[in-house]
């Protein structure tokens, strides 16, 4: 299935899985985001990271009766963000990316937040900072 826009100059399709990246790039650019979740959980059994080349994976991209765009996202977020926050911006970011770059409002963006995880660096800087 894809989206159909009409122009002067035609018709332009866009496939679901270019939605789907453009959503994933957009969540990737929030803070608080580590990646994108498997939504495969149940049939996975573990929540799976992943990276950056498998953005569309974490997405589903869908229609309801009235042809509205819907949107869940399975997201990690990092450790010691406000959660609601995260999502919010994601929301946003959202939003705002498929309107600019496709012209395109989702009638939802629904966040599902599969795990918390503490970031390396984070780490990295606890550590550096306690041997100081």
């Amino acid at each position: 299935m894809s989206v159909s826009i009409t122009n002067n100059y035609g018709q332009i399709d866009i496939s679901l899985d270019v939605i789907s990246k453009i959503v994933g790039g957009a969540a990737m650019d929030c803070y608080g985001i580590v990646g994108m979740a498997s939504k495969n959980q149940l049939k996975d059994g573990f929540t799976e990271l992943l990276k950056k080349d498998n953005l569309s994976r974490g997405i589903v991209v869908r229609f309801d009766e009235e042809q509205n765009l819907l949107i869940d996202m399975f997201i990690i977020v990092s450790y010691g963000t406000r959660i609601s926050e995260v999502a919010g911006n994601v929301q946003t970011k959202v939003k705002e990316s498929l309107n600019e770059m496709l012209g395109l409002n989702a009638a939802s963006i629904n966040i599902f937040v599969q795990g918390v995880r503490l970031v390396e660096k984070q780490e990295q800087s606890e550590n550096q900072t306690l041997q100081a």
